[in-house]
């Protein structure tokens, strides 16, 4: 249980890190792109029209596009920022968000072996079946929303998951631990 905790907040504080260090960078880069559009505008707007025009629109339709946008500075930025970083800086994840959930999805999923254990057995290849088990649905859960093969996702989830106890277990038998 000390594991099943220790690791959900390793989760949840990594997530969270991870997401706001890349909030943090995406908005720098939105800093440097503000400037940019005040310090050369000229510049900014021929930048955006051969975007548009490499997509296929006229030359004279991106530069009039590109030229009547610039005017708007608020709007420039957001499509500047959305054209060369490709993304919304208005719609970035939430790390509080994303250190929940990861923290949830990391305890549910060691509670899982953990379960025969709590109910009193103690048949590790019970508990295998149990995780095996759990794998393989979160995958063809995973596979229902992308649109993937069910049982395609689900054995690769079983198959990572194996790869993890696997290494697990033969870190541990090298550094002596017993179960």
């Amino acid at each position: 249980m000390a594991g099943l905790v220790a690791g959900a907040f390793s989760m949840a504080t990594g997530e969270y890190i991870s997401v706001i260090t890349q909030n943090e960078a995406i908005h720098a880069e939105v800093a440097v792109e503000k400037s940019a559009l005040k310090q050369d505008p000229q510049a900014e707007i021929a930048e955006l029209a051969e975007a548009y025009i490499a997509r296929g629109i006229s030359r004279a339709t991106a530069e009039s596009f590109a030229t009547e946008l610039a005017e708007c500075p608020n709007q420039a930025l957001r499509v500047h920022v959305q054209e060369e970083l490709g993304v919304d800086a208005q719609k970035l994840p939430g790390a509080w968000t994303a250190a929940i959930s990861s923290f949830a999805s990391f305890a549910l999923g060691a509670l899982l072996p953990l379960l025969p254990y709590l109910l009193g057995l103690t048949s590790l290849p019970i508990a295998l079946a149990v995780a095996a088990g759990a794998l393989a649905a979160a995958g063809a859960v995973a596979a229902s929303l992308t649109g993937r093969s069910p049982v395609r996702s689900g054995l690769r989830q079983l198959a990572l998951g194996a790869l993890a106890v696997g290494a697990t277990y033969l870190i541990g038998h090298l550094l002596g631990a017993t179960a």
